[in-house]
């Protein structure tokens, strides 16, 4: 039998007393004996490229840091790891996060107030990044385009993601992606408390709980604009200065006033036309004594808990409104989901809104951004830097 020098050199080596590695293999497998050619190497070998031919059929993945949750609970629960990232597929993008919103959802989420579609997972909806690919069939999203997107799908506490190229909106170039990702989803839904939940127009009176608050000091600077009197409630004097620049009228600090007696004096015993209230149940039976009649209670948040359960019939002696809204609901279309980050976007840019990032946080210590935001250390936005 003729043989290449090469397969010569494997046969005396298999003639050997040998300790053989195998490929995708964790052990090594020690041999005491000679071993023949015909009974390991053709075997081996054809192992090897069996072997070869799955990898080459799997989807090419790559390894980034990313924040996972494996359990319900405290910001210890959120761990810095490596995950794999595949490339995307069609309709999608693949985005290097540059900035990361923190948002009270994502603390909803950790704690199982909210349940995300699966465990483990990985929190955050809110970001702004560079696309650095493309899937198949898109046109209108180029590499090198930079985006925002707020809402779902979860898991912005990433280096990078995938995602529809349909969640996307573009970031104008005049504003930061730290400017971005701190208003995007913020803004939004300032945008859609003011302007569709209930819309808000000169003359009217509004109540804002946690005024100096990511959502808050947008919601406060925004109404003001519109011409509304700005009502807002904090928890500090330092908080209280803030929300005064943000275009509050009159501010209370509740740990000094009672709210609802103060509401009542400063709208001479009328009450307020609506109250947009994210602090839950700490402030949701007061919010709704200062309401007027027919007022309309918005509470898109629980800070503070979930409400204590309402009977229907405590509406009627002011035959009030009382609504608990979602942005993902008001963002169902993609036309809607342009028309309302073209607005935040275009009020930032003219001076409407000016947007506070007081604290910024690098990814890895997302716990301890969490913790700040719940024991209230926070003003304004907070963003993650991956």
């Amino acid at each position: 039998m003729l043989t290449s020098p090469r397969l010569s050199t494997a046969l005396h080596l298999f003639n050997q007393k040998s300790s053989l590695i195998f490929p995708h293999s964790s052990s090594s497998c020690n041999f005491t004996s000679p071993i023949k050619h015909s009974q390991l190497l053709f075997p081996l070998r054809h192992t090897k490229v069996k072997a070869l031919a799955t990898d080459s059929a799997s989807p090419i993945t790559n390894m980034v840091k990313a924040i996972r949750v494996y359990e319900h609970g405290g910001p210890e629960v959120l761990k810095w790891e490596d995950v794999e990232i595949r490339e995307p597929g069609e309709g999608e993008i693949r985005v290097k996060n540059k900035a990361i919103g923190l948002n009270f959802i994502d603390v909803y989420f950790r704690k199982g107030i909210y349940k995300p579609a699966t465990m483990p997972f990985t929190p955050g909806m809110e970001a702004v990044g560079e696309v650095i690919a493309v899937g198949p069939g898109l046109t209108d999203r180029e590499v090198g385009d930079i985006v925002a997107y707020a809402g779902n799908p979860m898991g912005s506490y990433s280096e990078e993601q995938i995602l529809p190229a349909n969640k996307v909106v573009p970031v104008p170039s005049s504003i930061s992606p730290v400017i971005a990702a701190s208003v995007i989803l913020k803004g939004m839904t300032a945008q859609f408390l003011l302007r569709r939940c209930f819309k808000v127009e000169r003359g009217h009176t509004i109540l804002v709980h946690a005024a100096a608050g990511g959502v808050g000091s947008l919601l406060c600077q925004w109404a003001n604009a519109l011409g509304a009197t700005v009502i807002g409630t904090v928890s500090t004097k330092e908080k209280a200065t803030q929300a005064k620049d943000d275009g509050c009228h009159h501010v209370i600090i509740y740990k000094e006033e009672d709210f609802v007696a103060r509401v009542n004096e400063i709208t001479s015993g009328n009450g307020v036309d609506v109250v947009y209230d994210s602090v839950g149940k700490d402030t949701f039976q007061g919010s709704l004594a200062c309401l007027k009649t027919r007022g309309y209670m918005v509470n898109f948040g629980q800070s503070s808990g979930m409400p204590d359960p309402l009977p229907l019939s405590a509406l009627a002696p002011k035959s009030l409104f009382l609504t608990r809204p979602s942005l993902m609901q008001y963002t169902t279309t993609r036309d809607e989901l342009l028309e309302t980050a073209g607005e935040v976007f275009a009020n930032v840019a003219s001076g409407v809104l000016s947007v506070r990032v007081n604290h910024t946080y690098q990814l890895a210590q997302a716990a301890q951004a969490h913790e700040d935001l719940e024991s209230r250390k926070t003003s304004g936005s907070v963003v993650l830097i991956p």
